[in-house]
């Protein structure tokens, strides 16, 4: 299943067309017409929008399709029970690390430039990504 399938499998299970799906996730409706037509290639803003408005979409499914996928009859939720103890040993790494940076200052400042961290993104080698944002 290619990416532009996994975007369209969430409409489908939501129910939205493709200017619904833009609006639910809040981008423009032509953006979504030329990635589902293959004219543009998704941002990470627009995979990171989608995964903001779907939490319980698992992030290393919807870019690379490696998760199994399993749909529930009753609910028509998606299950990803197959990384359920990795998503919780992450989050659990990541409260820890959260702990280490509320006792610090609230802002990482630079003191040269004055730029403040907004956001940090961790690639590992699997291919799968953590963002940790304020």
């Amino acid at each position: 299943m290619e990416l532009v399938d996994r975007f369209r499998y969430i409409m489908k299970l939501n129910q939205l067309s493709a200017s619904a799906f833009a609006d639910e996730i809040g981008v423009q409706r032509s953006s979504v017409s030329h990635v589902l037509s293959g004219r543009n290639k998704p941002s990470l803003e627009f995979i990171q929008k989608i995964l903001k408005t779907y939490p319980k979409v698992d992030a290393n499914w919807l870019i690379n399709g490696t998760t199994k996928v399993e749909q529930s009859h009753t609910t028509g939720e998606i299950d990803f029970s197959e990384q359920k103890q990795e998503t919780e040993q992450s989050t659990t790494l990541m409260d820890s690390k959260q702990e280490v940076v509320d006792h610090k200052e609230d802002t990482v400042v630079d003191k040269p430039s004055g730029r403040r961290v907004e956001r940090i993104v961790i690639f590992y080698s699997d291919q799968t990504f953590e963002t940790f944002q304020k």
